[in-house]
């Protein structure tokens, strides 16, 4: 079976994929319980890496100023380490574990990566604004955990 090297990118104006994933404490949470409310969705490789790190911490930095808007971090990993994750970092927002990479694969953001000459399949880091009707405000595949913040906050602005 050969990975998918380009998968298919979602696009502004298109309904967000569902997502039903457990959070950091073991909550069942879909996208489906803050329809009314805009919703930041980011996806990360690895919790409590440096890039993840900076982008997750850039985000908690912001929090108090995305008003009733959302933010949800998504990752392959399991619920105890993104509760680890949290806690290390006080982070306050919603993590959820994608192990099985079902919603990264919905999203186009789970492909084949390259390190070294060796080939893996991984999460291309993205983010994704979610409108109050569940439909893609923005996308922003391959974004910097830097720009994260920034860019959120200059959509909300709009």
């Amino acid at each position: 079976m050969t990975a998918n090297p380009t998968p298919s990118q979602l696009t502004t104006g298109s309904k967000a994929p569902s997502i039903k994933l457990l959070d950091q404490n073991g909550d069942s949470v879909s996208l489906t319980q803050f329809k009314g409310r805009k919703v930041l969705v980011y996806f990360y490789p690895k919790a409590d890496t440096p890039g993840c790190t900076t982008q997750s911490c850039g985000l908690r930095d912001i929090a108090d100023q995305v008003g009733d808007s959302v933010i949800i971090g998504i990752s392959p990993d399991l619920p105890a380490k993104l509760k680890k994750f949290d806690d290390k970092y006080s982070l306050g927002f919603t993590l959820l574990s994608d192990d099985e990479h079902t919603v990264s694969e919905a999203f186009g953001v789970w492909a084949e990566k390259s390190m070294y000459g060796k080939k893996y399949m991984g999460i291309v880091r993205s983010a994704f604004l979610i409108d109050e009707k569940g439909k893609l405000e923005q996308v922003w595949y391959k974004i910097s955990p830097k720009d994260t913040p920034a860019n959120l906050l200059a959509a909300l602005a709009e």
